[in-house]
């Protein structure tokens, strides 16, 4: 792995969090470890790698009674590297072991219900004002988006009332459904891409699509809950001009109410 030709060789990574975001447990195989940078790349993998806003996962990979902590996850390529925390004089696992990884499942679930309740406020802004995304980013205490907006439009009023019109969608109880697509087809959806920015990388095959029936689709590659009403409600606390046309939202989770 500490060659990029060894690494152009190998089969792509398993990204089990495309097609299954409820994937908390796993088993894969080492197929490459990098001691210099202390990380090792597995054939399958549902650790989020980071991307779109939203941070990656951390948890464990165990092989029989040894466990490495998995402390930060990125994408190389069409791979996926875990980076892994060692004692002094602790061994990585070698290629070819089997192993088992474990999500720290407790944040990655926050994150899920963060990043459908910020497709919600995207859907609610895009459907009611025909607003663009900006940026957005994630955590799992907090989330901003930012919307293409004048300042005349972003009065507090306004702002009440997306709160309102986010959480009546929230309520409704709404499916997520997750597909992916080929490219040709992908691009004749309406609206895919919701953001003022086209991200998605030039000359991809299949596009991820993340649809909330009845309001909401768009491009995307990360991971959601199932229904909205696994998300509780959303609170705005704060808001903030990033320019003339250019105003953030950030917002929390409520939990009051939820039910899973």
């Amino acid at each position: 792995m500490t060659q990029s030709d060894r690494s152009a060789e190998m089969a792509p990574t398993e990204a089990l969090y495309l097609r299954d975001s409820y994937c908390r447990a796993f088993d894969a195989r080492i197929v490459a470890v990098d001691h210099e940078a202390g990380a090792v790349m597995l054939d399958r993998s549902s650790f989020y790698p980071g991307g779109g806003g939203q941070p990656c996962d951390t948890g464990t990979l165990h092989a029989g009674q040894r466990g490495w902590p998995v402390t930060s996850v990125r994408k190389a390529g069409p791979h996926i590297l875990h980076l892994l925390a060692v004692d002094d004089g602790a061994a990585l696992p070698e290629p070819d072991t089997p192993v088992q990884g474990e999500l720290e499942w407790a944040t990655r679930y926050r994150l899920m219900r963060t990043h459908t309740a910020l497709h919600v406020l995207c859907g609610v802004v895009f459907r009611d004002y025909n607003a663009l995304v900006t940026g957005g980013n994630m955590g799992p205490d907090k989330a901003r988006m930012d919307f293409e907006m004048d300042s005349a439009e972003f009065t507090p009023a306004r702002v009440a009332e997306i709160e309102t019109r986010a959480n009546i969608e929230i309520a409704a109880e709404r499916d997520v459904r997750v597909a992916i697509l080929p490219r040709d087809e992908a691009f004749q959806i309406p609206d895919l891409i919701r953001t003022k920015i086209n991200l998605l990388p030039p000359g991809i095959s299949e596009v991820r699509t993340v649809e909330i029936v009845g309001l909401d689709l768009q491009a995307d590659g990360g991971t959601h809950v199932a229904n909205t009403r696994e998300v509780g409600g959303i609170q705005v606390v704060g808001t903030r001009s990033k320019g003339k046309s250019n105003k953030r939202l950030e917002i929390v989770l409520v939990d009051a109410g939820l039910r899973t």
